[in-house]
């Protein structure tokens, strides 16, 4: 079979589109003919070395196909099935192994596209607004890269559940998809300040909640955004990881917290990966999630598909089919 692989951290460059053995599943795990991978910035972070990971290896955290082969322990899927997946390392191939207790199964009303697009980024999301901060109505959310996979989700989720969204930038293009998913206000960071501009529109009195997966570039204008015991929910380093911070700055900012959620461990009981993604399956079903799929590269095409995202140059979710 064909698959993505890397040898050494680096730039796109670095992987490579080669022949591989198809994996033989494990007596718990299930053979996925993978329909379409989702590539998400944390395969970006791999690839280069931010997030080290054992080399060679195959990127792609995120993966929807069919059941050809099942082991001997397997009792929740048959041959045949159609199945998503995430936090298991491999998509980015025409096969991947993966264990019965990372599955779930696609309902007949979701696309493998939108399986694949809706497992990673449709999960983080998922506990984004249920469980790191709670959202509820009429809190004041700032949401960074709104226009991005998680982004335009995320800004469904939190008007959903009553919120007021103020959302960032870079372009009038990535504004008016952000503006079409319900955000309230957004702000092209490119060409305002967002902190001045978000003291402006709440009045002075800031947000409850900061989701920034940008990191570095706007850590520090995040923080001072928000109101009196606000969230800094940082989960993502788009601009390179945050290495200095002093948290006795957060008493005299309002009593802040500040917290670094991942989403494995968010996903780590099979009864939070089937709440997380059945509500995300459902809601998409019923038309009360919109998911933007307009980016799809063909498996060999995937340094393309990395120089887009870390580019900007996507909106939405970006998809590798093999």
């Amino acid at each position: 079979m064909k698959a993505v692989r890397v040898k050494e951290f680096g730039g796109p460059e670095v992987m490579s589109y080669e022949e591989v053995d198809i994996p033989t599943p494990s007596e718990n795990e299930v053979l996925v003919k993978i329909e379409a991978a989702g590539i998400n910035y944390i395969d970006t972070y791999q690839r280069t070395g931010l997030y080290q990971i054992p080399l060679p290896a195959t990127l792609g955290l995120e993966g929807a196909g069919i059941v050809t082969e099942t082991g001997d322990s397997v009792s929740r899927f048959k041959v045949g099935d159609r199945v998503a997946y995430t936090n298991v390392a491999g998509a980015y191939a025409e096969f991947a192994a993966v264990p019965e207790d990372k599955l779930v199964a696609i309902p007949d009303g979701v696309s493998f596209d939108e399986g694949a697009a809706a497992m990673l980024q449709g999960c983080t999301a998922h506990y984004l607004c249920q469980s790191t901060y709670k959202v509820k109505a009429g809190d004041r959310c700032l949401i960074h890269a709104a226009a991005g996979g998680v982004g335009l989700i995320l800004i469904q989720m939190v008007k959903d559940m009553g919120a007021f969204v103020i959302g960032t930038v870079s372009t009038e293009e990535k504004a008016e998809l952000a503006r079409e998913a319900g955000a309230d206000e957004v702000i092209l960071y490119t060409e305002q300040d967002f902190e001045t501009e978000v003291k402006r529109i709440t009045d002075g009195a800031g947000v409850n909640v900061a989701y920034d997966s940008v990191g570095k570039s706007t850590f520090e204008k995040s923080i001072n955004c928000l109101s009196r015991f606000g969230y800094m929910v940082l989960y993502g380093n788009a601009s390179g990881p945050v290495t200095e911070f002093n948290p006795a700055t957060l008493g005299p900012k309002g009593s802040l917290f500040l917290t670094r959620p991942t989403l494995f461990d968010y996903l780590a009981t099979r009864e939070d990966l089937d709440w997380r993604s059945g509500d995300v399956f459902s809601w998409i079903e019923e038309g009360k999630l919109n998911l933007r799929l307009k980016h799809f590269y063909a498996l060999s095409e995937a340094q393309d598909a990395h120089q887009a995202l870390e580019g900007r140059k996507t909106t939405g979710k970006v998809i590798l089919k093999p």
